[in-house]
């Protein structure tokens, strides 16, 4: 229980070296406290689907070009109005106090150093819109709700997403309630500090609250009608996050969605389930262009983002790889795991014969044996 009680955040920053971000997890888990670091890197069940995350990618290849014309690759792409300088953004994930005592503040400092992309706030937030405002320095970001029972409340959550900046709204529609987190259940894991987004619905603050009793409190019944309520409500693009089939894809676009969100939770939900880049190219088929597709779950190399975007995704997420280097080194931890997934992908795009993320689009993969 003590570790609930002081939770001992790491507060070091320092620029890291990012051979691979695999290593990042293993560092970190030397420095964050242990109940902080299962939330972080564990799923559910087995984590079978967490491995899986990662073990897909292993099924499609890319083919090396030459004569290709290529130098100094272009990673610059758009997504509504924004111009990216790369194809990545953050995903949003709850927490980032368990990594490191500057919270979503330091994430968002790192995301506004390294510039160009956006940044996706967690209603379970440790921090305030006022300290990760302060951190993004006017840099561009989206807002994922988890929404309440209470609609005023999600209205006024809405209000002030948008009074703070946020440029669209990210339904998460498959954590209605907890994934067996069964490391999470060993550990007798509690939030160590409150989530002031929420807390206004929640009974208690959220400090020292499990993740289970945090979700019995949210809004269990996700259907169509609250994606045309978000989206007539906010005048905001909405995404419906945690599509895993063609079937809820057309689903979320028929009730108002201007985007999908592939993605399994990082594995966190339902073990058993497929790996998210096993899905991802059925999904694009079947929107065929209508809206744009982001992708997340399991991306830990350039060679991951390539993949995704030939196989349909339009922008890519990045997760625990961003909340490792938060941990390692603060702000400038974020900024250099950014670096190195931007350094990683052109090396990719040139071996590769791409010159630019369209052309990365439209590359053909192949089948591995």
């Amino acid at each position: 229980m003590s570790e609930q009680v002081k939770y001992d955040a790491p507060t070091v920053e320092q620029e890291i070296e990012v051979i691979s971000t695999y290593h990042l997890e293993e560092a970190a888990s030397h420095v964050v406290p242990k109940g902080g670091f299962d939330y972080m890197a564990g799923g559910s069940g087995k984590e079978f689907t967490l491995k899986r995350n990662d073990s897909a990618w292993d099924k499609k290849g890319i083919l090396p070009r030459v004569l290709a014309n290529v130098e100094n690759p272009d990673t610059s792409t758009s997504i509504f109005e924004h111009d990216l300088k790369v194809p990545f953004i953050m995903a949003p994930i709850a927490a980032h106090g368990l990594a490191h005592a500057t919270k979503e503040a330091g994430t968002a400092r790192g995301i506004s150093e390294f510039g160009g992309t956006i940044m996706s706030i967690s209603a379970y937030s440790g921090a305030t819109f006022e300290e990760i405002d302060k951190g993004l320095n006017g840099n561009p970001r989206w807002f994922q709700i988890y929404m309440s029972k209470d609609e005023e409340m999600n209205k006024n959550i809405l209000d002030e997403a948008k009074q703070d900046g946020a440029t669209a709204i990210i339904l998460t529609a498959d954590a209605t309630l907890s994934g067996n987190r069964e490391r999470d259940i060993t550990n007798k894991f509690v939030y160590p500090f409150g989530m002031p987004i929420v807390s206004r619905y929640l009974t208690g603050s959220g400090e020292n609250m499990s993740l289970n009793n945090i979700y019995a409190q949210s809004k269990q019944k996700i259907e169509p009608s609250d994606v045309k309520f978000i989206a007539e409500y906010s005048g905001l693009p909405v995404f419906v996050k945690g599509i895993q089939t063609p079937e809820d894809a057309l689903l979320a676009i028929g009730a108002g969605a201007s985007g999908v969100w592939v993605s399994n939770h990082g594995g966190r939900q339902l073990d058993n389930a497929p790996g998210s880049f096993e899905t991802l190219e059925a999904i694009s088929k079947a929107v065929a262009g209508q809206v744009p597709i982001v992708f997340d779950s399991g991306v830990r190399r350039g060679e991951h983002i390539f993949k995704a975007l030939a196989s349909g995704a339009d922008i890519i997420a990045v997760g625990r790889p961003v909340l490792f280097g938060l941990a390692l080194g603060g702000y400038k931890g974020v900024k250099s795991v950014l670096e190195y997934f931007e350094t990683d992908l052109k090396r990719v795009m040139q071996l590769a014969g791409t010159q630019t993320i369209e052309d990365v689009k439209n590359a053909q993969l192949f089948d591995m044996k």
